[in-house]
């Protein structure tokens, strides 16, 4: 793509963010990346450290709460990719921790978008979340399905998607700015980090490998690597005929392939679960159980334990190419990330 205008990257120190600063300064982009506080040069080192020129990144700071940073962050460029979106399962107050910064940041950022007529694209970081809050085993899921169940108290986290994500739509649809919207909805992200924080999908594997699970549970996950994720935000900027929404994964993977999968690559790990709860009985005892735990996991565990997931991601392969690393080579690259960053024990 021709331009010589930086592309602003929205909460640029994520775990997926990072990674889109990364493609970008590799195909050689001039970026923007908003951070919390830009001034604090040493904590972003990181990132500087992916410009290898030292002349392609800036960083500014931005809070999804305040609208003037924003301003300055979008003025002179073209394009737009925002990842800024806070994500957490357990939260204590669900509507100030994830719904209002989801909400008011997509706001803010669109609203100082339509206010630079350079803008061309906003490209958005969704998620499944704003697709289902609870897979069925009959229902092949598709850009076209909606989350119409989630609420503040069930599914905070998914709820705080689909009302961010609608709230871009609503404003394209009313507004009618100059720029198009382009939505990208990943699944499970997993893969390297750059940074020693451990995102929550890079969890699971962590809670799986140290003990954290009773037993074998009946859950099944989409997966997708970070990198491949990356990748597809960057390919909805760049192609002009890309529009609407891209639901980004893999494949699925149950528990049980999972454990048996880490199980192989870490034959002398004997923290594994092993006690099998893939039944009728174990599916109750769970649901149970889920009462008391946390708002953010008991409620995944009430809509998830027993639901077979089915997704369609043609979509995101014929308009953007798209072809996706091999899910055991993720899990691979991932583990030895998280030995290197400490988070297991080599």
């Amino acid at each position: 793509m021709n331009t010589n205008k930086p592309i602003c990257v929205t909460g640029a120190s994520g775990f997926i963010a990072a990674h889109i600063v990364e493609q970008l300064l590799s195909k050689g982009y001039q970026v923007r990346g908003t951070v919390r506080n830009a001034d604090n040069r040493q904590k972003y080192q990181y990132l500087y450290d992916l410009d290898r020129t030292n002349k392609r990144l800036e960083l500014v700071s931005a809070n999804l709460l305040e609208a003037e940073g924003f301003k300055s962050a979008v003025a002179g460029c073209e394009y737009i990719i925002h990842t800024a979106s806070p994500y957490a399962l357990n939260v204590k107050d669900p509507k100030k921790d994830l719904l209002d910064p989801a909400v008011n940041g997509t706001r803010f950022l669109l609203e100082a978008a339509m206010n630079c007529s350079e803008i061309k694209r906003i490209v958005l970081t969704s998620s499944v979340a704003a697709i289902t809050d609870s897979p069925s085993g009959d229902k092949v899921l598709t850009e076209s399905d909606w989350n119409s169940k989630s609420s503040l108290k069930r599914n905070p986290y998914y709820y705080s998607k689909t009302a961010a994500e609608q709230e871009a739509w609503r404003i394209v649809k009313t507004e009618k700015p100059l720029f198009d919207l382009v939505v990208i909805n990943p699944f499970v992200v997993i893969g390297p980090s750059y940074t020693p924080k451990l995102n929550t999908s890079n969890q699971i594997l962590v809670d799986i490998l140290t003990g954290q699970y009773p037993g074998i549970m009946n859950l099944t996950w989409g997966m997708v690597d970070v990198r491949d994720v990356a990748k597809a935000h960057i390919l909805a900027m760049e192609n002009e005929g890309a529009s609407g929404r891209y639901l980004c994964a893999n494949r699925t993977i149950t528990m049980k392939n999972l454990v048996e999968l880490l199980s192989n690559l870490e034959p002398n790990n004997s923290q594994v679960p092993k006690f099998n709860l893939i039944s009728r009985p174990g599916n109750l005892l769970i649901r149970f159980a889920s009462y008391f735990q946390p708002l953010g996991v008991g409620s995944y565990l009430r809509t998830h334990i027993g639901k077979e997931l089915k997704f369609d991601n043609g979509k995101i392969k014929r308009e953007l190419g798209i072809k996706f690393i091999d899910l055991e080579k993720s899990i691979r690259d991932t583990i030895a990330d998280l030995k290197k960053w400490q988070h297991l024990p080599n």
